[in-house]
């Protein structure tokens, strides 16, 4: 059982947050297309509260115009192809904590559906099998309830978590190259890597 995270994991905000941020005219256009770069000026501008509402607007009302990460759905595909079950397991809020009152779960599985990752004829993922937990320590739980045989995040600190079940093979989705500090996942650039980690060459 593969469990995948799905913000900043399977769902790419970079180009979107960019965007918005230019939209709202908070961001300076030479800033690069990345959500770390964003945050950060941002952060060091004083504007944490501008950070959390902006992001809760992008996973919400605006979650649509997001891109999958290349190789994310042609990942399902191979399991699906392979009878290798696969999960998402997130960790997300129901509602933004500042800004406009949006369904974020609705959001979320709204994007999955339209994108082609709840397609049981290509990826064979279905909708129950999608778990957006409202808490961090929820999340968790749900890695070892599914038996989770390795995990896929784009946080180190949350694979570092005392409380990640042991047992689990931590794989860290790290596309920037931004945490070569961590070592205790096995780091993969792109989903390209990660199905030749987890399922081989295809033949």
């Amino acid at each position: 059982m593969i469990g995948v995270d799905l913000d900043n994991t399977i769902v790419c905000y970079d180009d979107l947050l960019r965007a918005v941020a230019l939209e709202r005219g908070l961001i300076p256009e030479s800033l690069p297309p990345s959500k770390q770069a964003v945050r950060d000026w941002l952060r060091r501008a004083g504007q944490e509260e501008l950070w959390t509402e902006l992001q809760g607007h992008v996973y919400g009302v605006r979650m649509q115009k997001a891109r999958p990460f290349p190789g994310a759905l042609e990942f399902f595909a191979r399991c699906r192809t392979l009878a290798i079950p696969v999960l998402i397991i997130s960790h997300r809020t129901r509602y933004p904590y500042l800004g406009e009152e949006h369904d974020l779960h609705q959001a979320a599985r709204a994007w999955l559906e339209a994108r082609g990752f709840c397609d049981p004829n290509r990826t064979g993922l279905r909708a129950d099998r999608v778990y957006l937990e409202l808490t961090k320590r929820e999340k968790l739980a749900r890695i070892a309830s599914a038996a989770c045989s390795h995990f896929i995040d784009d946080l180190p600190e949350f694979l570092d978590e005392p409380a990640f079940p042991s047992g689990v093979e931590k794989i860290l989705f790290d596309p920037g190259g931004i945490h070569a500090h961590c070592t205790t996942a096995c780091r993969a650039a792109s989903w390209a890597a990660i199905e030749r980690l987890l399922l081989g060459e295809e033949s």
